[in-house]
């Protein structure tokens, strides 16, 4: 029988692929970002952000209200039947749910009006006009709200909130209730606390080399906050506008243990708790956290550099 020599014929690699030997300096490095990087990235990123068009930002950020929204959905499903649990472990199963919404955002890629917050960073640095960092916010704000209560919509419309015998409904309505309890001050307050930690996750997520870092980084800060009951001004624009739906069906309110709903209407929405929800937010997410990091990181030298293009 004739034996079968190796061939001596040389195989070459695909011209895409890179050998790299341990120690290279082109080696993959899978360590995080430390916070002097991290602000880089995040002023770059603002960059980015804010030379988009209107029409990218618009459509991106669309997305972002409807990622918030589902998440908020997701959250308000888990809490439906939840009032046997101890209120701690049933607002961390809230939490926990509706960190979906900023894992959707910031992994698949939207604009959200909190987490673009950020921005003041490029602009502290003079990278970013007052102009384009105000159009980004305008934008971004009015598409999540599109987005959010779109989504508010199409649950109504897919009686969703009929679902558990009508525990999503009534937990609907008690969310609304509760946020729309809130003074002025207190709704500013709970925004910034909000905020501060919706940007906390944004800014671990600029250390993240994988996606699964930028899920792990995501998840506490998002659970804290609604765990402990802050107000998210994207949020609202879903948890309420659904309430109010909910509530326009007067057959469901009257079948269903409902709350005090006096307060829950559109003009008692906007100005009661969407403007100090979102004053709070602004003040946590860009002057907390945002204007915190670039004093620490990014004041003088080279970090002070003239807005290269200004509208």
């Amino acid at each position: 029988m004739r034996r079968l020599r190796p061939s001596r014929k040389r195989v070459r690699a695909p011209a895409d692929v890179v050998h790299v030997r341990c120690g290279d300096p082109r080696s993959v490095n899978f360590d995080a970002l430390p916070p002097p990087e991290m602000a880089k990235k995040a002023e770059q990123v603002g960059v980015a952000k804010a030379g988009l068009d209107a029409a990218t930002t618009f459509a991106l950020a669309v997305l972002a209200g409807a990622f918030i929204a589902v998440g908020a959905a997701f959250a308000t499903n888990t809490l439906a039947g939840s009032s046997d649990l101890p209120y701690g472990v049933a607002r961390l199963l809230g939490g926990l749910t509706f960190s979906l919404g900023l894992i959707l955002v910031v992994v698949a890629g939207a604009e959200l009006f909190t987490g673009n917050n950020l921005i003041v960073m490029a602009w502290a640095s003079g990278r970013v006009s007052t102009l384009r960092l105000l159009r980004n916010w305008t934008i971004v704000y009015v598409a999540n709200f599109v987005g959010a209560i779109a989504t508010a919509g199409l649950l109504y419309a897919g009686k969703q909130y009929e679902f558990g015998k009508g525990a999503v409904g009534e937990t609907a309505l008690t969310i609304a209730a509760t946020k729309t309890s809130y003074g002025f001050g207190q709704a500013i307050a709970l925004g910034m606390l909000c905020n501060a930690l919706v940007c906390i996750a944004v800014w671990l997520c600029y250390s993240a080399r994988s996606t699964a870092d930028r899920i792990l980084a995501i998840v506490p800060p998002i659970t804290a906050f609604v765990a402990a009951g802050f107000e998210h001004s994207v949020a609202n624009m879903f948890f309420i506008p659904f309430a109010l739906l909910v509530k326009s069906d007067k057959a469901f309110v009257a079948g269903h243990k409902a709350p005090d709903l006096s307060e829950v209407t559109w003009g008692h929405f906007l100005t009661a708790n969407l403007l100090p929800v979102t004053i709070g937010n602004v003040i946590g997410g860009a002057l907390m956290v945002g204007a915190i990091y670039w004093f620490v990181y990014l004041r003088g030298g080279d970090a002070r550099r003239e807005v290269s293009a200004r509208s």
